[in-house]
């Protein structure tokens, strides 16, 4: 391992202590087999783990004493490595999709659009609404706005504007998201 640069935050160990790293004057014990061994000096407790063949695992840092357990450190680190990628699976992460209409966009084209919008609204998606202005179009912002609206009032049962339409260029964008469940 090269020098560390003279300007880097010292390393600093993540994770419970163990073993050795257990200082203090005395800790709660809880044994291999889960039974409350009570308060003891660490490195008796240490010779208690190495005669099992085990680790002497911080549990509860911040209890007055520290709870420590015998176990196979290996193990608990496994378990804790489950856990959290177990919860990553269960998070959505929720992406912004976008549909963009025009100022005269049509009947039928417009259901299409709206029928993409829910779609999106009911997977938890937020959606990003980008009506687009070309040439002369830009004299009519009004008819964009009220074609905004009127998408703001299909989708109320749905979602909810998070921000309201706004020009940005040549184009007014709307974001609405999903309504939490």
């Amino acid at each position: 391992m090269g020098r560390r640069p003279h300007n880097a935050p010292p390393t600093r160990e993540t994770g419970p202590r163990i073993n050795g790293a257990i200082r203090g004057p005395e800790i709660r014990l809880i044994g291999a087999d889960g039974e409350n061994v009570g308060l003891i000096h660490p490195a008796k407790a240490l010779d208690m783990a190495v005669a099992a063949g085990l680790d002497l695992v911080e549990i509860s840092p911040n209890a007055k004493p520290p709870v420590c357990k015998i176990m196979d450190f290996g193990k608990f680190k496994y378990e804790q490595q489950k856990r959290e990628s177990e919860a990553r699976k269960k998070q959505k992460i929720i992406e912004v999709k976008e549909v963009k209409f025009r100022p005269n966009t049509d009947t039928h084209d417009y259901e299409v659009k709206m029928r993409n919008v829910v779609k999106f609204l009911e997977k938890g998606d937020k959606v990003k609404v980008t009506l687009r202005f070309r040439g002369r179009e830009m004299a009519h912002q009004n008819l964009g706005r009220e074609l905004l609206e009127r998408v703001a009032a299909d989708i109320k049962e749905l979602g909810k504007v998070e921000h309201m339409p706004k020009m940005e260029g040549r184009q007014m964008i709307m974001v609405i998201g999903p309504l939490p469940k």
